[in-house]
This record gives structure tokens, sequence and C-alpha cells, in this order.
């Protein structure tokens, strides 16, 4: 049986974590965001609610014709149909079926109260509602799995009709029943005799899902597993409304390094580091550096006892391998810190460093010099792989220098706001200057710069700027706030991130959008001056 199906890794990150407060994610997040869930080989990818929201019906139509997933199973949420309907009648569920989802979510109150209160219907009629749901998705082809709301709370309140949610759902068809703590109020003791409770009154597949709320997502889904449940449900780095949900990627990582039980596809957790910052960076939320296992502080040691025996037996003052989640070890006073990661994500970008320590030991001081400064190459591999030539061959790959640049943003009478850009650079021995005019000061130059290059360097018609992320790094230079920019470009074959980090933004962007161009011309072919 695959991994997937014997247990289920279920990613909720794009609905229930997309509810986070400060996290505002667009249809090109979303996209971007599946591919990552994708690489890291979860089973299933929950995407939203497809009818609920016009964002979530542009990303499932869009979905449909652009995402290939290569792991996942591409799921759909939704709720079962009203009361005193006809499941074949509702509208919410038509989108579900037509959502091109071939498995879907159903929500389902498990909470008497809830029933009566939120829905306003009978407890006989909400177990109608569950089954005819179910029923009419199978009928028509999709694969469903049921989240049982308010399970835990409906438990103590009512056990028998919590349990008759379970029993019903199952006859119905749904290949999973999901236990949903959806306050996050339970403790792992309490959970997993309710889990075993259930499991030992019914012939359902179980599964769990878990928030944050007393701090113990991860432990009350371990406490599940342990009890018997075999689909676990979180979003990548614990995103999620309030205090988030169970953090998928430190769930894995205690599956697979402690119980010893594989759950993704083989050496896919050696993935997880880069994956969870590289999402970090799409969704703009700081990464918790102690966030267990992908934190850069999860294996950082300081000078003193911990340093003179790391050096005798790393074991001696860490849990496990940095390495089995992508992670590095690092000493904070020392240079053993990031060589391995340099030299795989060299290897990975197709650089080989044949092993010369000289030059890793370089690039190392150079990356970690960089990043006090405020850079971050985990989501900029275009960025670190032109560093990586530069200090390959002395001299960085360039096809042009920028000598000049101006910009204005001006507001005239009637309101209208117009941006230019005026850039002179130098290229092939010729200096051309060049105006362009956009949307702000950042789309006005990117305009310009590509608009001049364009007569020597016809490749960049093809050539477009798709994402532009803009963080202020507090903290950093006492009072004077840097600015990093990442910026993401596509040839409409692949894409590419480059970053740049300045006072002003829009020095910052200017050095991320030479990255991108440099590398741009570099994809398709061209050989650097």
């Amino acid at each position: 049986m695959p991994v997937s199906d014997a247990f289920h890794i279920y990613d909720t990150t794009l609905r229930d974590g997309a509810q986070q407060e400060g996290l505002n994610l667009s249809v090109h997040d979303k996209l971007a965001i599946a591919r990552h869930l994708d690489e890291l080989g979860v089973g299933f990818i929950e995407g939203g609610w497809p009818g609920a929201n016009p964002k979530d019906t542009e990303f499932f139509a869009r979905a449909k014709k652009e995402l290939q997933l290569k792991n996942a199973v591409f799921v759909a949420f939704g709720a079962t149909r009203r009361p005193n309907a006809k499941a074949a009648d509702d509208v919410l569920l038509g989108a579900l079926r037509d959502s091109g989802a071939p498995a879907v979510t159903l929500v389902a109150k498990a909470f008497d109260r809830h029933v009566d209160l939120a829905l306003k219907t009978t407890l006989d009629e909400n177990l109608e509602m569950i089954r005819d749901s179910v029923t009419h998705l199978i009928q028509e082809g999709q694969r469903v799995f049921l989240d049982a709301e308010h399970f835990f709370d409906g438990y103590r309140s009512n056990r028998a009709y919590a349990l008759e949610v379970v029993r019903v759902a199952a006859e119905a068809g749904a290949d999973v029943i999901a236990l949903c703590d959806t306050n996050g109020g339970m403790l792992p003791d309490e959970l997993s005799q309710v889990v075993h409770d259930v499991l030992t009154a019914s012939s359902a597949r179980l599964g769990i899902h878990c928030h944050n709320d007393t701090g113990c997502a991860v432990a009350n889904s371990m406490a599940a597993v342990a009890a018997g449940a075999t689909h676990v449900q979180g979003t990548i780095n614990g995103y999620g409304e309030r205090t988030g949900n169970a953090d998928l990627v430190t769930i894995v990582a205690n599956l697979e390094l402690k119980k010893h039980q594989l759950v993704l596809p083989k050496n896919a957790l050696q993935e997880a580091f880069r994956i969870s910052h590289a999402v970090a960076e799409v969704t703009n939320v700081a990464p918790s550096g102690r966030q267990p296992y992908v934190g850069v502080s999860a294996f950082a040691h300081k000078a003193g006892l911990h340093a003179s025996a790391i050096k005798v037996d790393p074991s001696l003052y860490q849990h496990e391998d940095p390495a089995s989640v992508g992670n590095d070890m690092r000493m904070l006073v020392s240079d053993m810190a990031g060589r391995a990661s340099i030299e795989l994500k060299s290897q990975e970008l197709g650089v080989d460093l044949g092993g010369d320590k000289e030059l890793i030991g370089r690039i190392v001081d150079r990356v970690k010099e960089m990043e006090s400064r405020g850079f971050t190459f985990e989501a900029a591999d275009a960025s670190f792989e032109l560093l990586v030539h530069e200090e390959i061959n002395g001299k960085r790959p360039s096809f042009f220098t920028i000598d000049h640049w101006l910009t204005t943003v001006e507001r005239s009478e009637d309101q209208s706001i117009l941006t230019k850009a005026q850039i002179k650079v130098t290229a092939m021995g010729k200096q051309i200057s060049c105006t362009g005019v956009g949307n702000g000061p950042v789309n006005a130059f990117d305009n310009a710069l590509r608009t001049g290059l364009k007569v020597l360097y016809p490749e960049l018609e093809v050539l477009e700027l798709t994402d532009y992320k803009v963080r202020i790094l507090e903290g950093r230079l006492g009072t004077g706030a840097v600015t990093r920019v990442l910026v993401e470009t596509s040839d409409g074959k692949g894409e590419w991130n480059t970053v740049g980090v300045h006072e002003n933004v829009i020095a910052a962007s200017a050095m991320a959008l030479e990255d991108a161009v440099t590398f741009g011309l570099l994809r398709q072919g061209r050989k650097p001056e």
C-alpha cells in the first residue's frame, strides 16, 4: 500500500492556515505554496472552499489547469448540505462537485449544542445531512473525508450522539472521519482516551485535527496516532487561527525520526528546512527561529560546555542529526556552521564546488556576513547561485552595469499618480538611457531596465516579474529600518527568486531586479561579458 494511503499526512495550510491573523494569500501565493507542499511529499493538500468566496473559486479553476501534483491529492473543502434540502440541489455541494478536486472534505457538526444553536435543526436531520452529502459526492465519483467539528466538546456533552455522527459518516462511505479539537482545549492524556474509545466503539478509520490553544496541538496529534488514528491534519509551520494549528513539519519529523514510521516519500524529510522557510517567505510571516527541527536556532549552540562537548560528539547535545530535516548545526562562535548546507545547495543547483574547503569557507563566510545584514537565500536561489559563481570565478556574472537611476512619483491636481523611472546602463560597451512608467517606482524601474536592455538582449522579452514582496527588518542598524525585497521572475518555463537589501526600498528592489535579469539571461544561455 502506498505511504499516502496507509497513513495520511493531510495539509490544510491553504484553508485553515490562511485564517491566521495578518496572513493574506493571493491566488498566486496559494499555487506557489501548493507546489512546495507537494515537493515535501504530503499526501493531501486542502485547497480551500470553492464557491464560498471568489478567491478560492478562482484558485480551484487555475489549479485544475496549472497544478501538476507529483505526490499529493488535491482536496476541496466544504460543508454538508443545508437542513431540509436535497444534496443534489445544494449550490455549495455543486461547487465541490465541479471543483475538479478528486477528493472532498466535508465539515459536519458533532456537538449537539452546535446542531441546535448554529445549524438550528434537529439532531436527526444533522445525521441525514451527513449521510445524504457523503453518499451524493461518492456517487459523483469523489473520495470523501469528514471533519467532525467540535468532536471532543460534543463527546463530553453527548457521547452517544458524537459516536453516531462517526457511525453514520462511515456507513455512508466516508473514507476517514477526522476528529476535530476545534477550540484547541484538549490535553494529550484525555484526547488519547477518547480516540481509543471511538475506535473501540466503531469500525471507522479515524483522523485527527488539532488546534494549539493549550500549546498541545502536536502532542495531541501524536497521542491520537498512538491511540490508532491513521490520518493527521495540520499546517506547515503551524499557521492557523488564534494560536495556530498543529505544525505538520514537527509531526512528520516526530513520526519518521522518533517512531520510525515512514509517512513521506523516502528522503523527502531532508527538504523540510528548505520548504518550511520557502513557504514562510511566500506567506511573508517571519519564521520562528525556535521552531522544532527547522528553526534556524533548532541546532544552534553557544560557546562553553556545549561547544566543547559537541566537538567530541555532536549527539551529546543534539536529539537528532540536523541533516535529517535539511537543517544545520550552528556553532555560534566557530566556522563549522553552514558548510554542509552550502555544499548540498550548490549541488542541487548544479554547481560542483569540488570539495574545495577554502572556496566553501569563503562562501559560508560571505553568506553569514550578508545574512547578518538582512539577506536571506532560503527563498532566493538565483541570488545565491550568482554569489557562488562570483566566488568560484572571482567576478560576478555580468551582462550590464547600472550606472545611474532616478525614480519620480508625482500626484497631479486631478489626483492621478504618475510614476517614472530613468536608468543609464552600460552593456556590450554601449551606454543606454532608458525610461519606463509603471503603477509604482519598482514597476517603472523594472519596465525601464528591460525596455532598454531588450535592444541588445531580445531574450528579455519573455521575462515577467510574477511576484514582489517587501519585509521591514526590525531591530537592525539601530533605528534605521532595513528593507528586504524578494522578487520572483518567470520566463514561461520556470521561476526564480532574487533578493535585495537596503535602507531604501527602491535600492533594495533595484538590487533584486538586477539579479533577476542577470539570472534570466544565464537561463537563456547567454555567456556573461
